[in-house]
């Protein structure tokens, strides 16, 4: 009987393995260091954004070197079985499971009793100031991945990663998830199993990609006009700290009140019932459903946060009196002031790191943003929203994070998706929307510095699909085609040469920007034919409309900016004629000066001394040559070309 039980004893407890020592350790570490970090940030949770994902990542990999030697557990360990020079060195083992479980650490939620592991904090070091660093982009099927991965339990998300990237069998991630102090490997693996890998395409292909590789690394500037102002708005704070320190050590208790104004905004009436949470407009879910109106007016209040009251009332009074340390911004032409009475309630919830609550006051949307864990560095953003219905009352931007954004979208949308203008013929990918309307992150393009892709929100309703775009609004812009005088729904077909042209238009508070083909011109020397149009971007405050005109060359894929103007009636249904020209280079070197007008205009003469008669002109010149165009209709009307 004592012998049976020692030897049962002796068969459950691990075989020690190979001792590691700290010189071994670190040679693994160095040797597959990219490797290592990225088995981190795969498993690390995405809430915590992609810029301290990464630092995270680095942070625990280079903390994952032991102290002094220590004993490697065979059982706990399995050696690794792929290539690249990892096959059983105990070494490599060692480190990963001990990335591997402060991975695992820093995903679990904090608890009230408990202090928190080294893991479960910011990384210390790694540090960057000034700059977010984030891996490069991939494409649609790794995009695809990473939603289905942040679907996922961080021991799922491990089980996935140890089978894809490290190629481990079952037995030998079950071992792994153990050793690292998972609670259940069998559930894990049954998560792991549920992950779909778009067809054609290997775990190993795309966990390799560069969208998982911290190491390989994009730097973008951090919201440099809320830093700008946040450093103001410290001066200001500090200046009248020391104005009201003076005015306390005057006799009297200071100045007295100038006439009838009050004191303080919080003693007016009007202003204490903005205050008041009770008071917010809080519209029912279904009330859309029997308006006639489809605007910002009918949205019901969503969100899990819509009945905390002290977030509520921080939102309000920090609108009504906003703080040094707020971040405040508004799009041109929108006043920030202080609620004029209680607003409609939007939302009120979560979203990735921040808790997010959005106000509509008739006039404007407002947007209030504070950290999980307290009100430092909380943010205010006002946008425009005056006369918005149907496509432009479609979505509100909830957050901008890492390079992606979310959107709430508006109770009437069945369906959402994001298309690549770029690439129209690709099928839309669709975007998954949570219960509240809160859709998934997806790349932001007013965000991203360079343009390889153009991402647009496509929303489906009864009367159609919308795209609309994110040009650092809150109010994404909505993308219209055709004549200025009746623009139809774009498609992304209409915007696969000028989308980039967009970039010009980021942060000037656009409402709506029409693209509208207007001319097709055979280029001399058989060269082919070009394809003008023109770009109007229309504001909120109505004045300081934006107005390109593009042109692609025969067989270019991105239309260049023949001309831009600022507040012009060009190209605008008051007055669709618009009139361009660029200098052009043909295959034999002849330069030319090419323009084209819309269809009214019926004959082009330039200062060279050429002249057309119909709407196209194309005419011998020289390199760096200055011409100036003139356009006439039939009418006599003479048009003068957009600069």
């Amino acid at each position: 009987m004592n012998v049976q039980s020692k030897v049962q004893s002796q068969d459950v407890v691990p075989r020690p393995g190979p001792v590691v020592d700290v010189e071994q350790a670190e040679a693994a570490l160095v040797e597959h260091y990219p490797r290592l970090v990225r088995l981190a940030y795969l498993v690390l949770p995405p809430s915590l954004g992609r810029n301290r994902r990464v630092l995270t990542a680095h942070s625990l990999t280079q903390r994952a070197l032991p102290r002094a030697r220590t004993s490697a557990d065979a059982a706990a360990v399995p050696a690794p079985r792929s290539a690249e020079g990892r096959n059983g060195d105990p070494g490599y083992g060692f480190v990963r499971l001990r990335v591997l479980r402060t991975a695992l650490d820093a995903g679990r939620p904090l608890r009230r009793r408990a202090w928190p592991r080294r893991s479960q904090l910011p990384p210390l070091l790694p540090q960057v100031w000034g700059l977010r660093l984030f891996p490069r982009s991939g494409g649609a099927d790794e995009l695809a991945l990473d939603q289905a991965l942040s679907a996922l339990s961080g021991p799922g998300r491990a089980a996935f990663v140890l089978r894809g990237l490290e190629r481990l069998d079952d037995r030998a991630v079950r071992n792994m998830l153990e050793a690292a102090g998972a609670e259940d490997p069998d559930a894990a693996l049954a998560e792991a199993d549920g992950v779909a890998v778009p067809a054609g395409k290997d775990a190993l292909a795309l966990l390799e990609s560069t969208e998982f590789d911290p190491c390989s690394l994009q730097a973008r500037p951090p919201d440099l006009m809320r830093r700008r102002q946040h450093v103001k708005a410290v001066i200001a704070a500090a200046a009248a700290t020391l104005v009201c320190g003076a005015l306390l050590g005057l006799p009297g208790g200071g100045w007295a009140p100038e006439g009838a104004a009050a004191p303080a905004y919080a003693q007016n009436p009007a202003g204490l019932a903005a205050l008041d949470p009770g008071r917010l407009t809080k519209v029912p879910a279904t009330a859309w459903q029997t308006s006639a109106r489809t605007d910002f007016s009918v949205w019901p209040a969503r969100g899990s946060l819509t009945g905390d009251r002290p977030l509520l009332r921080r939102a309000l009074a920090v609108w009504a009196r906003p703080g040094g340390s707020v971040q405040v911004s508004a799009t041109p032409g929108t006043q920030a002031g202080a609620p004029p009475g209680p607003p409609q309630l939007l939302y009120a919830g979560e979203v990735d790191q921040a808790r997010i609550v959005l106000f509509y006051d008739g006039l404007r949307i407002v947007r209030y943003a504070e950290p999980k864990d307290g009100t430092s560095g909380a943010a205010l953003d006002f946008a425009r929203a005056d006369g918005a219905t149907g496509p432009e009352a479609g979505a509100l931007v909830v957050d901008r994070a890492d390079g992606n954004v979310r959107y709430l979208t508006a109770p009437w949308v069945r369906g959402a998706a994001v298309r690549n203008l770029l690439k129209p013929s690709a099928a839309p990918m669709p975007l998954d929307r949570a219960p509240d309307g809160v859709t998934a992150p997806f790349a932001s393009p007013a965000l991203a510095r360079d343009c390889t892709s153009w991402n647009a929100l496509a929303l489906r309703d009864d009367a159609g699909t919308r795209l609309s775009t994110d040009l650092g609004e809150l109010v994404p812009a909505h993308l219209t085609a055709g004549r200025p005088g009746a623009p139809r729904e774009a498609v992304a077909a209409d915007w696969q040469h000028s989308a980039c042209s967009l970039t010009s238009v980021r942060s000037h508070g656009v409402r709506t920007v029409n693209s509208w083909a207007y001319a097709r011109q055979q280029l001399p020397e058989g060269s082919g034919a070009a394809d003008w149009a023109c770009a109007r971007a229309d504001t909120w405050r109505g004045g300081g409309a934006r107005t390109l005109a593009l042109f692609t060359a025969p067989g270019g894929t991105t239309a260049a900016v023949a001309a831009k103007s600022e507040g012009t009636s060009a190209c605008g249904s008051r007055d669709p004629l618009v009139l361009a020209g660029v200098l052009w280079k043909s295959r034999g070197g002849t330069w030319y000066v090419v323009a084209a007008a819309s269809r009214q205009v019926t004959s082009i003469a330039s200062s060279g001394g050429a002249r057309a008669t119909d709407n196209v002109l194309a005419a011998r010149s020289r390199q760096g040559a200055r011409t100036k165009l003139t356009g006439r209709t039939a009418t006599g009307r003479e048009v003068g070309a957009l600069r």
